[in-house]
């Protein structure tokens, strides 16, 4: 029974050490997962520096995946100038062509920009420097060509190139990816619709006035901003004006809501005045209830036909010639009448 034990735990121990071997091991063979904290390196004039045999790849062997040390080279090029959502969408479809891609981005120059083009927002170090900082781009190639060439793609040894497949007419050609397609090396990705440089443009000269307006707000200067003196005396009127506006429109908006508070507690206080002293409501039955119970409390009376109810109640009734005679003890007073029963009882 012991050497069972024994033996289950070597087992054990050498299942263990060999599961950890196993993880070692692939963790050997995994590719090195590069940090988001840095930015992209910058492609070097003399080309690729990897010193990996460039054999050729197919679609189909890029598709299914390719050893960790052999990455498929995706070239991706373009302007990218107001560096956008647009152009990040597209270089992260490239980046996902297949499970283990290196992707590279050609920028061309201020020079071949505004010659084929037009003129730019941003100059060329400007928009090198926002593709570097993509998370989806390994390596970005300056001053790219407008036109690839085979002498390019060998030197930088890329496998395939991402673009949309849209046909983009330029420098005399009406396709200039027509002889990548050509040679099976094109691969298309998906435009993003409803955002574009030229639509940014757009939105900025279609609102030029409100945007002069915000940055003369913001403390550029006139100068900076190309205005003429009497424009901007305009601009800086119409934003006095606007401003009153506002203010007016915040007073309204202010007396709006404290006439509908007034109206609210109008409306609820009279509610409550009718439903306290209202017909058959409870100032009547406070009222009609109390004087129940005064009626109650009150001393008892006599009805106005009772014989107690007479105004000589505990007084005699008897006439007045059987009220007892009244003596002067002294003389009366001239003038004062003397009865004639005092005389009568004098003789008696």
């Amino acid at each position: 029974m012991v050497n069972r034990r024994r033996n289950g735990s070597r087992a054990n121990g050498r299942a263990g050490r060999g599961g950890v071997q196993t993880q070692q091991q692939q963790q050997r063979k995994r590719p090195p997962i590069k940090a988001l904290r840095e930015p992209a390196i910058f492609a070097k004039q003399s080309g690729s520096a990897s010193d990996t045999p460039h054999d050729k790849v197919t679609l189909a062997q890029a598709r299914r995946g390719t050893p960790a040390h052999r990455p498929v080279r995706v070239y991706a090029d373009g302007i990218f100038d107001l560096f956008h959502s647009g152009h990040a969408r597209a270089l992260m479809q490239a980046k996902n062509l297949f499970p283990n891609t290196q992707l590279i981005v050609g920028v061309c120059s201020d020079a071949l920009t505004h010659k084929y083009k037009g003129y730019t927002v941003m100059t060329e170090d400007e928009r090198f420097e926002a593709l570097i900082h993509c998370r989806y781009v390994d390596e970005v190639v300056r001053d790219a060509p407008w036109t690839l060439t085979s002498e390019f793609l060998e030197k930088d040894k890329i496998d395939f190139v991402a673009h949309d497949d849209i046909p983009y007419t330029s420098a005399g050609s009406e396709n200039v990816y027509k002889h990548i397609k050509e040679a099976g090396m094109f691969v298309a990705t998906q435009r993003t619709e409803g955002i574009s440089t030229s639509d940014l443009i757009t939105r900025i000269v279609r609102n030029y006035d409100v945007y002069v307006r915000r940055n003369l707000q913001r403390g550029y200067t006139a100068r900076e901003l190309n205005v003429g003196f009497i424009k901007e005396k305009k601009y800086r009127l119409q934003e006095q004006v606007d401003r009153m506006k506002e203010t007016v429109r915040t007073v309204e908006e202010k007396s709006k809501h404290l006439v509908h508070r007034v109206e609210e507690k109008s409306h609820e206080f009279i509610g409550n005045f009718l439903e306290l002293f209202g017909p058959d409501k409870a100032w009547h039955m406070i009222q009609e209830r109390s004087g129940r119970v005064l009626q109650a409390l009150s001393p008892y009376q006599s009805p106005r036909t009772s014989p107690s109810s007479s105004p000589t109640r505990g007084r005699s009734t008897l006439p007045v010639t059987h009220w007892p005679l009244l003596r002067f003890h002294s003389p009366p007073p001239k003038g004062a009448f003397v009865s004639s029963s005092e005389g009568d009882e004098g003789e008696m």
